[in-house]
């Protein structure tokens, strides 16, 4: 590692210094990354700082970081306000973040500084000036969407007022935005929850059609070992239009996490069974919750099924389903002779599967044959069996990126070429 991170390699030079700086050996680490940081390259500055603080010398990091901030990037503006607010210069921070105001991603990291930094309520006042700048997004004098910087503005001015305890001003805030849900939670619902205003989540989650706010309700119950009250949510939520599949995963889990697994298969196989539930990752989700609970045989069963409904006919994704299942029935072998027949056998996707099945049966270099025939699309699985073969420089190799050809002579961006670190 080594030798490749001193000719040029980024990766390996990170992880060198890295593997130096576990073993106290600062000052040589921070040699190996100088190269990188000296091109002015932001990855490699923050790399270092990152270094620089895990080995509790801050300031070195923040005088390392604080000429890169004057580029505007939001992504260094972001880092380097965070390190000033974990090391007792929120407000430096704060100040450095607040031009950027309207952005969403440094809105939030504004917020996120703003209570270490002891200004909160000029960020919401920052952020209240927002709100009422915004203007209609469109013409249409029958659209109430509005054109608003930063666009998680509501949402913010409501962490804000939560912070202070204004726990109604914060809920009415939520009520006010476009965007309900972001990455399946719902800001409002969870805000409900923390505060043990059930009844106003109860009443919320009647409404809401996305069932991320059944989902906040049926936690919180849970939490209040109300057990029954958290499945007959989602059981309620299951009979509305569409509900079954947006509920029938947490529902399960639910169920599982209880000791009720019987209850559990039962709901993914229903959404399963449905006219639009025989989907990849309904059946897969099934088909895993025969294999944790021994009920292997069961989920062949019911691959057998499906393929038979389907016309005998059984593509790669759902094929795949089958080989743990055989696994757990003793049926490696088969699984393997299975595997290879397979229409799609062949293919980069199906040498994943199949090599995992012939290393767990101990047949590794069979496995390497495998994943040699697709080298790029199964680079990192090959590289790991190499190295249990004792393959090493093998496995290098295969994940060696192949250096850049040299442009034509013609090619216009000819005199910017470098092939120099970390380039």
């Amino acid at each position: 590692m080594e030798s490749r991170a001193r000719r040029g390699e980024w990766f390996c030079a990170l992880e060198w210094a890295r593997l130096l700086g576990e073993r106290q050996q600062y000052e040589p680490a921070l040699d190996v990354l100088a190269p990188y940081v000296a091109t002015g390259w932001w990855p490699a500055a923050q790399a270092r700082a990152e270094l620089l603080e895990g080995w509790g010398r801050p300031d070195e990091a923040i005088s390392l970081c604080r000429p890169y901030a004057q580029s505007g990037d939001p992504l260094v503006l972001d880092f380097v306000a965070r390190l000033l607010a974990r090391h007792g210069q929120a407000p430096e921070a704060f100040v450095l973040l607040q031009p950027g105001i309207e952005g969403w991603f440094l809105a939030q990291a504004l917020v996120d500084v703003a209570e270490a930094a002891g200004r909160d309520e000029e960020a919401a006042a920052l952020l209240q000036a927002r709100i009422e700048a915004a203007v209609p997004a469109c013409d249409d004098p029958d659209c109430h969407r509005l054109r608003l910087e930063p666009s998680n503005a509501f949402d913010l001015l409501a962490t804000v007022r939560e912070r202070q305890g204004r726990t109604d001003e914060a809920i009415a805030l939520l009520r006010r935005r476009e965007v309900t849900s972001v990455n399946g939670r719902d800001a409002l619902a969870d805000l409900l929850a923390r505060h043990d205003r059930i009844e106003e989540l109860r009443a919320y989650a009647a409404t809401e059609t996305l069932g991320h706010a059944v989902r906040s309700l049926a936690e919180v119950l849970e939490e209040h070992r109300d057990v029954e009250g958290a499945i007959s949510v989602y059981r309620t939520f299951a009979e509305e239009p569409d509900g079954m599949w947006r509920v029938a995963h947490l529902l399960s889990q639910l169920l599982v996490r209880h000791g009720l697994v019987d209850d559990a298969i039962a709901v993914m196989y229903t959404l399963a069974d449905s006219p639009y539930g025989a989907d990849e990752c309904v059946v897969d989700a099934l088909c895993t919750l025969y294999a944790e609970h021994g009920r292997a045989r069961e989920g062949l069963a019911y691959l057998d099924a499906l393929k038979e409904r389907r016309g005998c006919k059984e593509e790669w994704d759902f094929f795949r389903m089958r080989l743990p299942l055989m696994v757990d029935c003793d049926l490696r072998d088969e699984a393997i002779k299975q595997a290879r027949a397979h229409p799609e056998g062949g293919t980069w996707y199906a040498a994943w599967s199949l090599a995992d099945l012939l290393a767990g049966a101990s047949r590794l270099e069979e496995a390497v044959a495998v994943l040699e025939q697709h080298p790029a699309e199964t680079s990192h699985i090959l590289a790991r069996h190499l190295i249990d073969l004792g393959r090493i420089e093998d496995a290098v190799r295969i994940l060696q990126v192949p250096p850049s050809a040299a442009p034509a002579p013609d090619d216009p961006w000819n005199d910017t070429y470098s092939d120099e670190p970390p380039f």
